[in-house]
């Protein structure tokens, strides 16, 4: 009996294609990418055609030992690593690393994991795309030059520990211009009339009139001219309508619905549907196609047929992007008759949503009846108007419960007859402004400009938020008084006026003041790195490279000459000219500079130039303020602090001040946060005292014991000793409060120092060895 051996990229999908195979077939899993860039440096020789120099992590080695072993005996690999550009990599690494020969070694793809598709793809083999490969290479030294270029400037002129990325920079750009557009936004006010009004029969019928009012004033006049107004029915028209389903899904499209509908992150549905895919649910999660393969249509037809009848069933063709990878099929389940799958609540719940995507996009469509009443008057250069609309067949709503459309259904009335006026309202109404991007909003937006692919969007939101560009998060709005004007059935005009929150955001993303700085930056030193249409150009590149169409080390080499010109004339550039430091004024009393800028711990006020003869005095900009928006009185008020607040019984004395975690008081070594509703220049001295000394009786409560040097302490995972540089946790069989300091020295010396190391790669997605966090490593494909 031959041995084969199957290599897979996680130990989830090892054992799900395991279980398909026979006893001659050993699966093992790579974990991922098995050489990548070393973390340290650069590790591309410019000098030589962009060569990338990759390495063996060192948590990876025990694994390559293991399929080398496995490899050394058997008869065939089958390389079954995922069929994109990412996966492809990974093949082709593997063949490298284990030095496997052409003649033993198979290349295979799938694009879901069932003995069938796994059948298929064993007739079929291939050999490894090399187009492919050097795609992804392209992708992955070019973002690594990007990174290690910029981020070391970053760091040098803006701050310590920033980061730039390729396709993350263009991300951030989105949303602080969305941020400042709304900024800018004037809100304008208009009125909305409706109306109610009653027919022969006593039915009520409401509708709008077909216009807008821009004022009060106006508004007033159009109710009273109504007062005694008479009202008739003018058209009553009568069409037919239709709803046609959604393409099955895609990546992004998936993305967004599973934010809209299950309220999950975009991270979050990329796991959900990894472990999905592995365990043979549904089809490969990474794609930008609409199609679905005839096998799929064919279940699909028997599904619809069976379950909801016949006549809900219509064949659909749907048309990809012109840029999509053809080769891979729309996200659908591998079994579309099972309504339900092993796994957690996440994932059945997205499974359903996938499943009722699916089906939907190969049934009729919903029709509608849709009726339009005009109600005009002769006081009226506008009629009013009614809507109405009737399902008549539910069509691919049959698939989704939750979007059903909810009738909206008039009473029965014939051209000319005479309405009764009941009421009319006349309310104000506030265009919103611009609205801030979710994250599913910004994966909508990244694919409609052509920036990414389907395996970076996730990737790209998650990176822009770890690295303190973008923050998560709600707005509660501003509180807006609105007016509404009401004419009654005996011909009154009232007004009244009630108070509405105005601009309320939930779960948005909102740029962090570094963001804005850093994007300045970029936009006026490497204007193309963030430029819209060179992203999208680049995407371009690396689908002709994947054609075979273009070189890849000639397409970073014509974008690295320009680009690390540009690098180099940066370099000249003084702290304060790159963090976009604002200078405000002329301090009154003392004759020097106070500038805006960033700060090692972010936003802050500088009085005076370090090349002064006294010292610069600096001072945090509070949260809620932002550097391009500070005013010079605001600034000259903040540099006031410290605030002397008054003394404490024992004559310590008290101050308070905004620092790096907010507004606090400070006396001696016990510094306290002021309460919600105080700041530091209206805390009271008795306000002060009481959070100084709860804060000292927490701190009481924290220590156990004080050994001299050595502390016994009660911390968040039970009770430790600190000398101050070193923590160790105590053993459970000694009780600290025994401890003297011998003991709890030994117990210093017994532990040992934690390790710095990465941690080992996951199972539900590809990892890649460890990387400095703050150099710009751009994800997949």
């Amino acid at each position: 009996m031959s041995k084969q051996l199957v290599i897979v990229e996680s130990p989830a999908k090892a054992n799900t294609i395991a279980g398909f195979l026979g006893e001659e077939y050993t699966v093992l899993s790579s974990y991922g990418h098995v050489r990548d860039l070393p973390s340290k440096e650069m590790a591309i020789d410019t000098q030589n055609q962009f060569q990338p120099q990759y390495i063996i992590p060192d948590n990876k080695q025990p694994q390559i030992g293991k399929l080398k072993k496995a490899a050394q005996t058997a008869d065939t690999v089958w390389l079954a690593t995922d069929e994109d550009r990412e996966g492809e990599a990974i093949a082709w690494h593997l063949m490298q690393v284990l030095e496997l020969s052409e003649q033993s070694t198979k290349r295979i793809t799938f694009h879901e994991i069932t003995p069938q598709a796994i059948t298929e793809a064993m007739q079929n083999p291939r050999s490894i795309d090399q187009n492919l490969v050097d795609t992804q290479q392209a992708r992955r030294v070019l973002d690594r030059l990007v990174g290690y270029e910029i981020s070391p400037l970053l760091w040098r002129k803006v701050q310590p520990g920033l980061s730039a990325g390729r396709v993350q920079s263009v991300a951030v750009r989105l949303i602080v211009e969305r941020e400042r557009e709304i900024e800018d936004f004037e809100p304008e006010s208009t009125f909305k009339i409706s109306a109610t009004f009653s027919t022969d029969s006593g039915e009520e019928l409401p509708a709008e009139l077909a216009e807008t009012v821009r004022d009060a004033s106006t508004a007033r006049q159009l109710l009273e001219s109504m007062s005694q107004a008479q009202f008739t029915v003018g058209d009553v028209t009568e069409k037919p309508g239709t709803r046609n389903p959604a393409a099955p899904f895609t990546t992004s499209t998936l993305q967004q619905v599973a934010s809209r509908k299950l309220g999950y992150s975009v991270k979050q549905t990329m796991t959900l549907a990894q472990r999905l895919y592995e365990a043979g649910h549904i089809t490969y999660m990474r794609t930008d196609s609409v199609t679905l393969s005839g096998n799929a249509l064919g279940q699909i037809k028997r599904v619809v047929e069976q379950t909801f009848g016949a006549e809900y069933h219509q064949y659909r063709s749907y048309k990809s992007r012109s840029d999509a990878q053809e080769a891979h099929e729309a996200i659908r389940p591998t079994d579309v008759a099972a309504q339900s799958v092993s796994g957690d609540k996440g994932e059945q719940r997205l499974y359903e949503l996938i499943r009722g995507r699916t089906l939907a996009s190969q049934m009729a469509a919903a029709t509608l009846n849709k009726t339009t009443i005009t109600i005009q008057s002769p006081s009226l250069s506008n009629p009013f108007k009614a809507k109405g609309e009737v399902i008549t067949f539910p069509g691919w709503l049959k698939a989704h419960q939750d979007t059903a459309i909810t009738d909206i259904v008039l009473p029965t009335v014939e051209a000319g007859e005479a309405l009764t006026r009941n009421s009319v309202q006349a309310r104000q109404t506030f265009k919103r402004p611009p609205t801030r991007y979710s994250e599913a909003a910004l994966v909508r937006k990244l694919e409609a400009m052509g920036i990414g692919r389907p395996s970076t969007y996730a990737p790209t939101i998650s990176t822009i938020q770890d690295r303190g560009y973008v923050e998560k998060g709600n707005t509660p709005g501003s509180k807006r008084d609105v007016v509404t004007l009401s004419l009654d059935s005996g011909g009154d005009v009232t007004e009244a006026e009630e108070t509405i929150m105005y601009g309320q955001d939930k779960n948005k993303l909102f740029p962090t003041q570094i963001a804005l700085l850093v994007n300045d930056f970029l936009t006026k030193q490497f204007d193309d790195i963030v430029d819209y249409d060179f992203t999208k150009e680049v995407e371009e590149a690396f689908d002709r490279i994947a054609r075979g169409k273009e070189a890849w080390n000639r397409m970073i080499a014509d974008f690295y000459g320009p680009f690390h010109e540009k690098v180099e004339a940066a370099e000249s550039l003084s702290r304060e000219q790159a963090s976009g430091a604002r200078e405000l004024g002329t301090d009154p009393d003392t004759g020097r500079p106070v500038i805006a800028r960033m700060g090692k711990y972010g936003p802050m006020l500088q009085l005076g130039r370090p090349e002064d003869e006294q010292k610069p005095k600096f001072a945090p900009i509070p949260s809620g303020e932002k550097i391009h928006s500070i005013t010079f009185e605001e600034a000259l008020r903040l540099l006031q602090l410290p605030r002397y607040v008054g003394a404490e019984e024992d004559g310590s004395e008290i101050y308070a001040n905004y620092g790096r975690y907010g507004p606090y008081v400070k006396s001696g070594d016990t510094f306290a946060a002021i309460p919600e509703g105080d700041d530091p220049f209206s805390v009271s001295q008795t306000t002060a005292r009481t959070a100084l000394t709860q804060q000292r009786e927490q701190k009481a409560k924290r220590t156990i014991a004080d050994l001299g040097g050595i502390k016994v302490l009660n911390g968040r995972f039970g009770p430790y000793v600190t000398n101050g540089s070193k923590n160790a946790k105590i053993p459970k069989d000694i009780t600290p409060q025994d401890l003297d300091q011998a003991q709890a020295q030994q117990i210093l010396d017994n532990a040992k120092t934690k390790s710095k190391t990465s941690k080992k790669s996951g199972s539900a997605s590809r990892s890649k060895s460890p990387s400095k966090p703050n150099q710009g490593t751009e994800s997949k494909k």
